[in-house]
């Protein structure tokens, strides 16, 4: 038989009164999988989250974990553990005694556990410190540290790398690379698209509480194509001459120098640059343009590719 997929959640729904925070949500993310949850502010992105942990009731659809009902019974999150928004500590305590703490809580063998998680997230030379004494990096990195002493296999973070230094970044980016590498299937919620694309191999891009996008990045961007840069000494006479063209579209000129287009064939490209040199239009670069993460994800967020233009009513304030 096939074992479950870590989170596997279909028609999942959150209204507050007539305000709707996430809509009709069909998610799966499979084992081994880093996934990329991104949406803009308000999206509903940890109103989700807190619903596949169990910690606020849908109003309608499922979430299974590992195939069980965080609803229904609390062996749904054996194996689950993370945080949504930032980590909570006693800040007058030092970093092994919060962690002892949260061992009591979960019981079994957790405390055994603790010097080996301090050392995984790089602070055994801080557990002797108060965790206010801690920057906000060290205490995003503590917040892992307690979920690693459930020994799961699904970690859910909620904007783990938000409010970092580019080192804080760095540092977060290795660990949850780290942990993937050991088999650990990893939900990530985040509005850093650049981390994103570094870590993740799978997305789901939400616009206000709906999925526009799931799947892989590479899949999203072979839909989405690629363009191309051009830059030329007279760039408006160049984006005649393009717009004249065969097999060229989507000519638009860039505010800081040059335009981009699409194409329909490399040949198209090859007659566009004949026919630049003929207008007397000299091409300073032509140069492929892939799409980025940032292109796709505000196309699936601002453009019509994401649906109905946005309603007022369903922005809720507070939920991400």
């Amino acid at each position: 038989m096939t074992a479950p997929a870590p989170i596997e959640v279909r028609g999942l729904c959150k209204s507050y009164g007539e305000l709707v925070a996430v809509d009709d949500v069909d998610l799966t993310v499979e084992a081994g999988d880093v996934f990329g949850y991104l949406g803009p502010n308000g999206a509903g992105k940890t109103t989700s989250l807190r619903m596949m942990l169990g910690l606020i009731v849908p109003s309608a659809g499922s979430v299974r974990l590992f195939g069980r009902d965080p609803q229904v019974s609390v062996k749904a999150l054996a194996g689950v553990a993370g945080f949504v928004e930032a980590p909570s500590f006693y800040p007058y305590l030092n970093g092994r005694t919060n962690l002892d703490l949260f061992a009591a809580l979960d019981g079994g063998d957790a405390r055994e556990r603790i010097v080996e998680a301090l050392e995984i997230v790089g602070l055994s030379h801080r557990a002797k410190d108060k965790v206010g004494t801690y920057s906000h990096g060290m205490r995003q990195r503590l917040g892992i540290a307690a979920s690693l002493l459930r020994r799961p296999r699904l970690l859910l973070l909620d904007e783990p790398a938000t409010g970092l230094d580019p080192g804080g970044m760095r540092d977060m980016r290795d660990l949850i690379r780290n942990l993937s590498g050991q088999g650990m299937t990893v939900l990530l919620s985040s509005h850093l698209l650049t981390e994103v694309e570094e870590l993740c191999n799978r997305v789901a891009i939400v616009r206000e509480g709906r999925v526009a996008y799931q799947g892989s990045l590479a899949e999203l961007r072979r839909q989405a194509g690629s363009g191309y840069l051009l830059r030329t000494t007279d760039d408006e006479r160049a984006r005649q001459v393009a717009e004249a063209q065969a097999g060229i579209g989507e000519v638009q000129i860039r505010a800081e120098s040059g335009l981009t287009f699409s194409a329909e064939s490399e040949s198209a490209v090859g007659a566009l640059s004949l026919a630049l040199a003929e207008s007397g239009t000299l091409a300073l670069e032509l140069s492929p343009r892939h799409a980025t993460l940032e292109d796709l994800f505000f196309r699936l967020t601002e453009g019509e590719e994401a649906g109905a233009a946005p309603r007022p009513d369903r922005a809720l304030e507070g939920a991400t």
